[in-house]
């Protein structure tokens, strides 16, 4: 294993990791870390299920004319009304 790869590391290349940015000897090396150090694999497991779950139920979803109509008139955006 990399004796350059350690928990820092780990967390400094997480994003890019999980994204799948990285090298693939980087990946490697992470992955036989992750094997080995179970703070770090609950680390990574954690982010993946949280993207998951993110991605799984978020719903563009679309304000109510009416809600919107009192909302720009509160803000005294009224003008913008008319544009969509």
């Amino acid at each position: 294993m990399n004796e350059h790869v350690n928990c820092q590391s780990i967390l400094d290349s997480l994003s890019d990791y999980v994204d799948g940015t990285l090298k693939d000897e980087l990946c490697r090396d992470i992955e036989q870390h992750i094997a080995g150090c179970s703070d770090c694999r609950i680390v990574v497991d954690t982010l993946k299920k949280t993207i998951y779950l993110y991605h799984a139920t978020s719903e563009t979803q679309e304000m109510p004319e009416d809600v919107r109509e009192r909302l720009f008139l509160r803000l005294n955006l009224d003008d913008y009304l008319d544009q969509k």
